[in-house]
């Protein structure tokens, strides 16, 4: 028999307003143990205040909190023992060397003195810091402040890590290394995860997640499955003449089409299915084709209207940029 993972988070119509804002509105879902799990939305979708109150900063307005079996608001030392915390803002002292930081955050958590050495040693180690133990803060890079943020939330044996956009203004190839030893991390502490992000490709290692968009979840699921329930593709043309084409594409085929450039932007559920009848229809006059797969990127656009940017545009006319962004990578 499936062993059923215990829920680390157990979250059940929560709510937060400042004001007249209303931040967060009913939201409701569920972590389980060793659980990657992901809020992914813009600026101002609520993923900030959310996690704020899961780590007992912010009190609710509404709803309940269970983080590792202790209620949120009314166990507030025992959930804060359970947890550990990496804010968008850095909080190391640039004074001190990488050991010095780590045994300060040892005392405040009461760890033994007999075990903090230990512990130190196994926290840079894990995040590759080991031979910058003695270094002054001030001399890291922005990527190895992140990596030792993350040894000093690991310290005191966490249950679960709260990652709050931790790549926020790293490079791509220190992103890369950052996720390279938190994975490694995830699988060697068994830690649970919970992670808010604006960038796309970070939402891909999660097992599950949360779409968040105006305080509200408004898609919960599988990276996967999440692509799949939007179901299509995006194929571009070019022909020797986009708008003719494009009125045919509609009349003959039902299909909506839209002309971007020098670019004939379609998105169809069946793409092979498609461009069969494409090729049909307009023959020799079609120069060049693309075909994709939809993204995470082309799900958010299609539930929100909106890019993780807080921008405003067209489904299509968003999903014609993410292909030609793939182009070049």
């Amino acid at each position: 028999m499936e062993k059923t993972l215990r829920q680390m988070i157990q979250v059940q119509n929560l709510s937060r307003s400042f004001g007249a804002l209303q931040a967060v509105r009913g939201i409701s879902f569920e972590v389980a143990e060793g659980e990657v799990f992901g809020l992914l939305g813009p600026n101002g979708a609520g993923k900030s205040t959310t996690i704020k109150m899961l780590v007992t900063l912010l009190a609710p307005h509404g709803g309940s909190i269970m983080v590792n079996g202790f209620d949120a608001c009314r166990q507030k030392a025992e959930v804060r023992k359970s947890i550990g915390i990496i804010f968008q803002d850095p909080s190391l002292d640039d004074r001190l060397t990488a050991v010095e930081n780590l045994y300060f955050h040892a005392r405040l958590y009461h760890i033994p003195r007999e075990s903090i050495q230990e512990r130190i040693d196994h926290a840079l180690e894990v995040m590759g810091l080991e031979d910058r133990a003695g270094s002054l803060v001030q001399t890291f890079s922005g990527g190895m402040k992140r990596r030792l943020e993350i040894a000093r939330g690991i310290l005191h044996t966490p249950k679960i890590l709260f990652l709050d956009e931790p790549t926020l203004g790293l490079d791509p190839q220190t992103r890369h290394l950052l996720w390279k030893h938190l994975k490694q991390l995830q699988e060697l502490e068994k830690l649970t995860i919970v992670l808010t992000t604006n960038y796309i490709e970070e939402a891909e290692i999660c097992q599950r997640i949360a779409v968040l968009d105006f305080g509200r979840i408004i898609a919960l699921d599988t990276p996967n499955a999440l692509k799949h329930r939007l179901g299509s593709e995006l194929i571009i043309l070019e022909t020797d003449d986009n708008a003719r084409a494009a009125e045919l594409i509609q009349d003959r085929l039902k299909i909506e089409a839209e002309v971007r450039s020098r670019e004939l932007v379609i998105a169809a559920a069946d793409g092979a299915g498609i461009m069969r009848e494409l090729f049909g229809l307009l023959g020799g006059s079609i120069r060049k084709v693309d075909i994709h797969g939809p993204t995470l990127e082309d799900v958010f656009i299609d539930l929100t209207g909106r890019t993780m940017r807080d921008e405003k545009a067209s489904r299509v006319e968003r999903m014609r940029r993410a292909a030609k962004m793939r182009r070049r990578i």
